[in-house]
């Protein structure tokens, strides 16, 4: 056993080195949500980031701020919420099917008005800098891209603070070059890693928003199917760096119904063939779990890292597949965002994880997995000494040693979890005789 000054020594080195990697949690918050989702009910302790949704640009390069409900009452709810909490607001340029509004604000003619009007709003309202959700972008628009995202940084840079400017990503990356072309001019760019399957041609039922691809190929074109690590190596094989991107975590799942000729009679499985293209129908966390979720229908699917519901009605094709990101997903993601030694990730969007007056479990599932490894424990054990700490689901982690602070460290062991996440039990094998030993948990190693 060792004295109580060596003991002391051991503990507070666990105490100030246990380290994580800090990743950025950048939360969409749409104007339409505030009032069943106020910003004072926000946890922003489980955010470095809010993009406020969003305005969207007309042909003519101004901008309608209505049509989501982006008022200045809202704004300013928002942004005095979050400045309050230490919290940076962004407001989101874009949305899904904005492109022909982005086409005409970003012609020659148009694009440094927009660009004003873009300036103005966000300062006059006290946001901390924009995001450009640009959808669809083709490769078609790369001339007009490139030129908003370098002459806007160039009006941002010389604001004081510094703005922010970061970028929302649909999938596929099209192409992957145009974003590595401008990625420099970014804060984060944040990849849409959800909506990656649905009842198409040649299609399979599959996963919203999947960690993995599982080395699952399409029968019909032999091409992987989608992932956010797929979508992930497309743009840092272009170029982007690892840190400069975050991964989406999907507030909401995507019921497959009906349909036929599958192996159940109608979609109730991943990776189902159908003659009959079942139907979806997007919903929110909160309607998954409340309408459908029931513990015996509850499966995860370790090769995709993906969790679903799966409905059998034997005999008839009136099954369902509910595929959505849980708790277990949220966390996986975190440790996934992590040991690939990205920026961070991304929600869409926080109001559907959200009930008045009660905690948000997806939120805080992100928070709690933040947190990991934390604070680590020990005990001694004969001449041994046990280690233990908090584990994330996919956390990889490192346990290192010194018997002096300006030394190396040694690497006691190297783990990864596996399953569900929980606390880690690691021995030391006669550590005790040591008076001085320092421990460190790193992750990623």
């Amino acid at each position: 056993m060792p004295s109580a000054k060596a003991f002391a020594l051991i503990l507070f080195s666990l105490l100030c080195l246990a380290a994580r990697a800090d990743l950025w949690v950048t939360g969409y918050y749409p104007g339409w949500e505030q009032s069943g989702m106020p910003a004072s009910s926000i946890d922003f302790s489980a955010l470095t980031h809010i993009i406020h949704f969003s305005v969207v640009p007309n042909s003519n390069a101004t901008l309608d701020s209505t049509i989501n409900g982006v008022s200045s009452a809202n704004s300013a709810s928002i942004i005095t919420n979050a400045h309050a909490a230490g919290r940076k607001v962004l407001l989101c340029v874009g949305s899904a099917n904005s492109q022909a509004g982005f086409r005409g604000a970003t012609t020659s003619s148009n694009r440094y008005t927009f660009i004003g009007n873009l300036v103005n709003l966000m300062s006059n309202r006290g946001y901390d800098g924009l995001d450009i959700d640009w959808e669809p972008l083709d490769a078609s628009d790369a001339n007009q891209y490139t030129n908003l995202v370098i002459a806007l940084r160039t009006a941002l840079n010389p604001i004081n603070p510094r703005p922010l400017l970061t970028a929302a990503i649909a999938s596929p990356p099209t192409p992957a070059s145009l974003i590595a072309s401008v990625q420099s001019e970014f804060d984060q760019i944040n990849l849409m890693t959800y909506d990656l399957s649905g009842p198409y041609p040649g299609w399979v039922t599959w996963f919203n928003a999947p960690i993995f691809d599982g080395g699952y190929r399409f029968a019909s074109t032999g091409g992987l199917v989608p992932s956010a690590y797929g979508m992930v190596g497309s743009v840092t094989n272009a170029g982007v760096p690892a840190s400069k991107l975050g991964i989406g975590i999907a507030f909401f799942g995507w019921l497959w119904s009906g349909g036929s000729g599958t192996s159940t009679g109608g979609a109730a499985l991943p990776r189902q063939e159908w003659t009959t293209a079942p139907a979806t129908t997007q919903l929110s966390f909160n309607d998954i779990i409340s309408t459908y979720y029931q513990a015996g229908l509850y499966h995860w699917d370790t090769n995709a890292q993906a969790a679903y519901l799966s409905i059998d009605n034997t005999g008839s094709s009136n099954d369902k597949f509910i595929s959505y990101d849980d708790q277990r997903v949220c966390q996986s993601k975190i440790s996934y965002a992590r040991n690939a030694h990205l920026g961070g990730v991304m929600i869409w969007e926080l109001a559907q994880d959200h009930h008045a007056g009660q905690t948000d479990p997806l939120l805080q599932s992100i928070k709690q997995a933040l947190a990991t490894p934390g604070l680590a424990s020990l005990q001694a054990s004969g001449s041994n000494l046990d280690l233990s700490f908090t584990s994330a689901p996919l956390g990889s982690y490192s346990i290192q040693w010194t018997s002096n602070l300006a030394n190396p460290w040694n690497t006691l062991v190297i783990t990864n979890e596996s399953g569900s996440g929980g606390v880690f039990h690691v021995r030391d094998p006669g550590s005790l005789a040591d008076p001085s030993r320092f421990y460190r948990v790193k992750t990623p190693p």
